[in-house]
C-alpha cells in the first residue's frame, strides 16, 4: 500500500501484487493415472479449474513448454516470452517418481513441447516434505509461473492445498532470486547459493 496526498486529501492507494490483473498463462498437466487421485495435484487442481488436465498426450498444446526432470536444460529468462507474449503454455507431466524415466520416454516421443527443468527448490507437500527437487507436479507448475512474474497465479494453482503458502514461504529468497535472474547462467549459477550441491552435476548439463 502507498499513499498520495491530493490536495488536502491523503489517499491510500493499494498496489497489486507481481502478476495481478494479467491474462492468465495456459497451465495444462499430462495425468498418467500412476498414483491415487484422491491424493494427486493436477486432480484436485484440475477440479477448480487452476490446471486443465488430460488423460491423452495428443490433447495438450502443441506450443509451449513440458516440465521434466530429466531434460539437463532449466527454465530460463530466455523461456519467459514464450509464455508472455507468443501463446506459449506450461505442461507438467504428471507421473510416479517410482516410473520416471519410462514416463519420460513414453511422452516425450509424443510431444514437440520443448522439455525444460526447474531451477532447485524445496518441496513442501506432505509426502517429500523438505527435500529438493521432489515437487508435486501442481508445484512445478506454481513455479513456472512465479519466474514469469505471476505471482497471483502461481498462488492460485497451489490454493487447493493446505501447504500451498508454505511453498513460497520455504522457498521465498531462491524464487525471488531465480524470478531476478538476467540469464540461465546466471539462474542456475544462484542454486549454489542456497544448495549444497555439486557444480559438476549442474555444469555438466
Amino acid at each position: 500500500m502507498t499513499a498520495h496526498l491530493v490536495g488536502e486529501e491523503l489517499l491510500e492507494i493499494t498496489l497489486p501484487k507481481r502478476g495481478d490483473s494479467l491474462q492468465q498463462i495456459p497451465v495444462h498437466a499430462i495425468w498418467l493415472a500412476q498414483d491415487d487421485p484422491k491424493k494427486n495435484t493436477v486432480v484436485r487442481a484440475s477440479k477448480r479449474g487452476d490446471i486443465v488436465m488430460h488423460k491423452r498426450i495428443n490433447t495438450v498444446p502443441r506450443k509451449g513448454f513440458i516440465l521434466e526432470p530429466l531434460c539437463g536444460k532449466v527454465f530460463g529468462p530466455e523461456d519467459h516470452d514464450t509464455l508472455l507474449n507468443k501463446g506459449g503454455a506450461i505442461v507438467g507431466l504428471d507421473c510416479s517418481w517410482a516410473h520416471i524415466e519410462e514416463s519420460v520416454a513414453q511422452v516425450m516421443k509424443r510431444t514437440r513441447l520443448q522439455p525444460r527443468m526447474l531451477p532447485l527448490l524445496l518441496a513442501a507437500n506432505p509426502v517429500n516434505w523438505g527435500k529438493p527437487s521432489r515437487l508435486t507436479t501442481a508445484e512445478a507448475l506454481a513455479t513456472i509461473l512465479y519466474l514469469i512474474g505471476r505471482e497471483q497465479q502461481a498462488r492460485q494453482v497451489l490454493g487447493a492445498f493446505r501447504w500451498g503458502e508454505r511453498f513460497f514461504e520455504l522457498n521465498k529468497e531462491p524464487l525471488e532470486a531465480y524470478a531476478a535472474a538476467k540469464s540461465s547462467a546466471e539462474l542456475v549459477s544462484l542454486q549454489f547459493e542456497f544448495f549444497d550441491i555439486d557444480r559438476s552435476s549442474i555444469e555438466s548439463n
